[in-house]
């Protein structure tokens, strides 16, 4: 997976041209912290903005085109997003402390390494602009 990426910025916005699979990857992040059994307080804890948001941003990267398109995010979205990439991990941490990596592959169709990589890509591309 591809995970730099270009920001430019369009007046208070920023546009992104994401690949399939990179929207794939933001999504599932999303989508699955979104939809746990949390509060309101927890998912904006968790993510920095709350489910009116998180909801546009899974609308705005689900599916669509198998190439790459121009995705708009609002500042506090690139921090929804970067924060989902970087807390999906979290969620699959044993009692023992150990990050488990084959649940998480199964349930997120990602290797940990992918989100990861995608994050920094989005604070790299966040200091280019």
């Amino acid at each position: 997976m591809r995970t730099r990426f270009r920001l430019t910025r369009d007046g208070d916005a920023f546009v992104a041209r994401l690949t399939p699979s990179q929207r794939a990857a933001m999504y599932e992040a999303l989508s699955y912290l979104r939809h746990r059994d949390v509060s309101d307080l927890t998912l904006t804890v968790l993510l920095g903005t709350g489910r009116e948001t998180v909801d546009a941003l899974i609308e705005r990267l689900t599916g669509g085109p198998a190439e790459s398109r121009d995705i708009r995010f609002r500042a506090e979205e690139l921090h929804a997003v970067h924060s989902a990439l970087t807390t999906a991990a979290t969620m699959f941490v044993s009692r023992e402390g150990a990050f488990t990596q084959e649940p998480f592959h199964i349930r997120l169709g990602f290797y940990r390494e992918n989100f990861d990589a995608l994050a920094n890509g989005i604070v790299e591309a966040a200091s280019a602009v």
